[in-house]
């Protein structure tokens, strides 16, 4: 790659990235001379630059580095590449000491190259545009301050990172810009406060609390589950939350993920907190022996696992220390597997679906760490590959983000402002079942190892939820509502009955509440609008006369009704789990 990259190029938004972040160090260095610079490269919206300084930068900070960067960009600054042997290299960045940590962590025979632009000198290997002046000063903004971790390691000390959005045009900015500011109105952490529905804690970072709004909605996403499973065979299951230490070297995750581990002592030997449910799924198949006629035997778990994460790493639902995983293991026959994959494909699309979700799907293929043969990861790949391709389904290439026992399938879903999350994979795995010598009798009589399949569909109950939260900014479709119809009588005199209206509907299942607050309707209807109730019920003497209720739902007034019919309505609604 050249030094430069032309507005032709591919290349070009990167190095523009690459380039302002540049500019914004300069700019750092120019007001701050304290400031020590570390690395800044080019994200998917724009770049990053994390520096060391003694007072961690606030927003009118943030105000004044912009307005310096757009001076530097005035000044169209040529960039300069240079490269310089090891020792002149660690010379010049002698009053950078993360500068110098980099050099000397780069092999011997390395080419160390800079970049120069005026006053200011990076290390760099680039590329970038040829001058300051090439950046637009409408195109960036600096978004956010926040802390961050030399090196990710909390050991390190923490550094002061400022995230910039950059796009090639002023209208590109403007559209992300606003669709971050719809995504802070949606934030999960700002509704699940509004709502009541879960939180963290500081007496728990990264382990959340679900408060009786929250576990509604979680009790009616485990019962769709499980209806779902039911419906096509799956047996559910559930395994100890803390098993030995020679369980998980068996399993690989001892060698493998050991670092995100949480151990315990118990009688003086070592036992670990379960990050993940598959090495109690294969006790589970082992207890007993199986037949060919057994297969596929699919199990399902609700588990709840424990994953060390770096404290700053966490982020409300969707980046915890414990979450409940919706795993399924499906143990099979060789011959099983393309059928049970296409199964397991289906599964998922029909979750999405109802929710209505736009999904696209990776085949992340195996890592570097794989601990199987080459044959071995070929094969895997490959039938992954070839139920894709004959259930006519679209795909990418995600190359080595798979499992350390194999490659897997994952889905990615579109939520209501065009971002995406993983959620639901499917895991082929060959390697487990031999590292816990798993078999079963084959019509010929013989011993066979299965093949097993790990498999999510949410993925884990509480990303799942958070991303709920923000695709419908709290206003949950019916079925998960907590507060399904909020009963407002308009006086004291529509007390009674009001209660019987809530009675009829909570006696056809459904959650309701009655509002007997001492206060005005506009301000009950206000309240509960804000609470993202589905439906209101306003009774008054009218409606008591009547014997019918003023029904008002999320998209407005829509006039009395009778109790009976908008009880039948709304229970079939929620039956039906409309959307």
């Amino acid at each position: 790659m050249s030094d430069f990259v032309s507005k032709e190029s591919q290349d070009y938004l990167l190095a523009y990235r690459h380039t302002t972040s540049h500019i914004m160090a300069q700019a750092v260095k120019r007001l701050y001379k304290h400031a020590l610079v570390t690395i800044g490269p080019a994200i998917d919206t724009g770049f990053y630059y994390d520096f060391d300084v003694e007072t961690p930068f606030t927003p009118e900070d943030l105000e004044k580095i912009e307005a310096e960067m757009k001076n530097i960009i005035k000044e169209r600054i040529p960039l300069e590449r240079f490269v310089l042997p090891r020792a002149d290299a660690l010379e010049l960045m002698k009053d950078e000491p993360y500068k110098l940590e980099l050099i000397q962590g780069l092999p011997e025979d390395a080419e160390i190259s800079f970049f120069r632009q005026g006053d200011f000198t990076d290390l760099c290997a680039g590329p970038h545009v040829p001058n300051t002046g090439y950046i637009k000063a409408n195109s960036f903004k600096l978004t956010s301050a926040t802390g961050a971790y030399w090196r990710g390691d909390s050991a390190n000390r923490m550094l002061c990172r400022i995230y910039g959005a950059c796009f090639l045009s002023k209208e590109e900015l403007a559209e992300y810009l606003e669709r971050m500011e719809e995504a802070k109105k949606r934030d999960h952490r700002k509704i699940g406060r509004e709502l009541d529905l879960f939180a963290v804690m500081d007496e728990g970072p990264g382990f959340p609390f679900y408060f009786p709004n929250g576990t509604i909605i979680r009790n009616e996403l485990e019962k769709f589950w499980r209806e779902i499973h039911r419906a096509r065979g799956y047996d559910e299951i559930r395994t100890p939350m803390i098993l030995n230490e020679q369980l998980w070297r068996q399993s690989g995750h001892w060698d493998h993920y050991r670092e995100n581990m949480y151990f315990t002592k118990i009688d003086d030997a070592d036992y670990a907190i379960k990050p993940m449910n598959c090495p109690g799924g294969m006790l589970a198949y082992r207890r007993r022996p199986w037949s060919y006629k057994d297969l596929p035997l699919r199990l399902a778990e609700l588990g709840l696992v424990h994953r060390h994460e770096l404290s700053g790493a966490l982020h409300g639902l969707f980046r915890v220390r414990c979450f409940t995983q919706d795993d399924a293991h499906i143990f099979m026959t060789p011959e099983q597997m393309e059928t049970e994959i296409t199964a397991v494909i289906d599964k998922i699309d029909y979750v999405y679906r109802l929710f209505g979700f736009k999904y696209s799907i990776e085949l992340s293929t195996c890592p570097e760490e794989f601990i199987g043969t080459q044959e071995m990861r070929e094969f895997s790949e490959g039938v992954l590959k070839n139920v894709l391709e004959k259930a006519g389904r679209e795909y990418t290439i995600n190359p080595g983000d798979g499992a350390f026992y194999g490659p897997k399938i994952d889905f990615h879903l579109e939520d209501a402002i065009g971002r995406t999350w993983q959620c639901g994979t499917i895991q082929l795995d060959f390697q487990m079942p031999e590292r816990f010598e798993l078999d079963y009798t084959d019509a010929d009589g013989e011993k066979k190892r299965p093949v097993m399949i790990h498999t999510v569909t949410y993925g884990s109950f509480e990303r799942f939820l958070g991303m709920l939260t923000e695709h419908y900014a709290g206003a949950f479709p019916l079925w998960l509502s907590p507060v399904q119809v909020a009963v407002l009588p308009v006086t004291d005199r529509a007390n009674d009955y009001a209660a019987q209206v809530a009675a009829k509907l909570t006696a056809a299942g459904l959650r309701v509440e009655t509002d007997t607050r001492s206060e005005k309707i506009g301000y009950k209807i206000r309240h509960w609008t804000l609470q993202k109730a589905p439906y209101m019920l306003i009774v008054g003497d009218k409606e008591v006369e009547s014997g019918t209720v003023s029904v008002r739902s999320r998209a407005g007034d829509e006039g009395a009704a009778e109790v009976a019919d908008f009880t039948a309505r709304v229970s079939e609604e929620y039956q039906n789990r409309v959307m």
